[in-house]
């Protein structure tokens, strides 16, 4: 599927984890895309070495549905962002653009309860990143889509349009260089503009 797009190239292809680790020693890929589990080393033990070694590492994770405690894990040994294994190509590449551009990705479909478990978790993308400024505007409407309010919703709350709303929150994703809900929650909590209740 990667091979259709102009953009990239593949150049290596590990069938376990410590397989993986030497690959990326010898090539130095700008991107991994690593399975979570994997025989011989997991994607979790694999990646921590990866980052040992190579602290800029652009790491991807690919998971199945109910591997949110390794998702997390996989978060803190250093992959800047998790994909769903059933993804389509055009969220897998957006993840590797985002990714290869030293961005976060969080995979769209992200449950409630995974997103609260990145914001609780040691894994914090944005640390080094002065947080931007937002107005009171933006601020009350980042705790309401942090809330789990549809644009709808927030328009209605406060007395405009949807269109101002999505206005609003393209704003917002741009601001925190994040593509989705999930990673406008987590920016949230990171930084302290809401506190999960």
């Amino acid at each position: 599927m990667l091979k259709k797009y102009p953009e990239i190239k593949l150049i290596g292809e590990a069938e376990n984890g410590k397989d993986l680790v030497d690959l990326v020693q010898k090539r130095k890929p700008h991107v991994v895309l690593t399975d979570i589990k994997m025989p011989r080393m997991d994607g979790i033990e694999a990646t921590r070495q990866l980052m040992k070694k190579n602290p800029e590492a652009n790491i991807i994770a690919l998971s199945m549905f109910d591997e949110d405690n390794l998702i997390i894990d996989m978060l803190e040994a250093g992959a800047r962002g998790y994909l769903l294994k059933n993804s389509n190509k055009e969220e897998i590449m957006e993840a590797i653009r985002m990714v290869s551009n030293g961005q976060t990705f969080y995979c769209k479909t992200t449950s409630a309860k995974l997103v609260s478990m990145i914001a609780k978790s040691k894994f914090n993308p944005y640390r080094k990143t002065p947080a931007p400024e937002f107005s009171d505007k933006e601020i009350g409407i980042i705790r309401l889509i942090c809330d789990q309010l549809s644009n709808k919703e927030i328009a209605e709350k406060l007395n405009l349009s949807v269109r101002t709303i999505e206005g609003y929150r393209e704003k917002i994703q741009e601001k925190m260089e994040v593509k989705n809900t999930a990673g406008i929650v987590v920016f949230a909590i990171k930084k302290s503009i809401y506190q999960i209740k």
